[in-house]
């Protein structure tokens, strides 16, 4: 599957097939590229406006990187396919000798690693969306600043999601100094988010004038 090259018919019949992937993992990351894609179009509304050339440098700023996030989360939908399908591959190593089974649950823990790994990746470009949307919210054309509202709640459902595969795979790793450290940064990341959800949050109504 290369998600970059599906139509949107194509990846919503694949989503609802009895596959495993593409899955909740690769919907959290192709819903993060369509809410950099929303930051990035409040931008292209404001920049080359004479009413916000003040902040026309910033919004260039902004741009270069919601621009990046959303090509980085858009292949993330396959980068997510790829670590399960990685996991699953483990299940079919040999394990008639002690030797052999060994081997196929190290490979097995190594494979869960990374693909608590992978999402948490996504979780964190999430993030970075939700904090542009501050500023972008904050400064953006207000004609379309109900766009980055969406972007936001957008970018925060696709970090939860995200965090859901993270810590479903964390329950099956047997290394606990391993689950240890990554549950306390799981918890450290979505105090972080709830956070910026809030301030991004403000910024729009702030400018909407309206309530979310």
């Amino acid at each position: 599957m290369n998600a970059a090259h599906m139509t949107t018919m194509e990846f919503v019949d694949a989503l609802a097939a009895g596959q495993p992937t593409p899955g909740g993992g690769g919907a959290a990351a192709l819903t993060g590229s369509q809410a950099a894609a929303l930051v990035s179009m409040v931008i292209h509304f404001t920049i080359g406006k004479k009413k916000y050339a003040e902040v026309e440098a910033e919004m260039q700023g902004y741009l270069v990187r919601s621009e990046a996030l959303r090509r980085e989360l858009l292949a993330a939908v396959d980068a997510d396919a790829a670590a399960f399908d990685a996991v699953a591959a483990t299940y079919a190593l040999p394990k008639e000798s002690e030797a052999e089974k060994a081997a196929r649950t190290a490979a097995m823990q190594e494979a869960l690693k990374h693909a608590a790994a992978v999402p948490f990746e996504v979780a964190e470009k999430c993030l970075e969306i939700m904090k542009l949307a501050t500023p972008v919210g904050a400064k953006g054309n207000t004609n379309v600043v109900s766009d980055a509202a969406t972007a936001l709640y957008l970018a925060f459902a696709a970090l939860k999601s995200a965090i859901v595969n993270v810590n479903v795979n964390l329950k099956f790793i047997k290394d606990d100094a391993f689950v240890a450290a990554w549950t306390a940064r799981v918890a450290d990341f979505l105090a972080e988010a709830d956070a910026a959800y809030a301030a991004a949050k403000a910024a729009i109504e702030e400018t909407l004038g309206v309530t979310l």
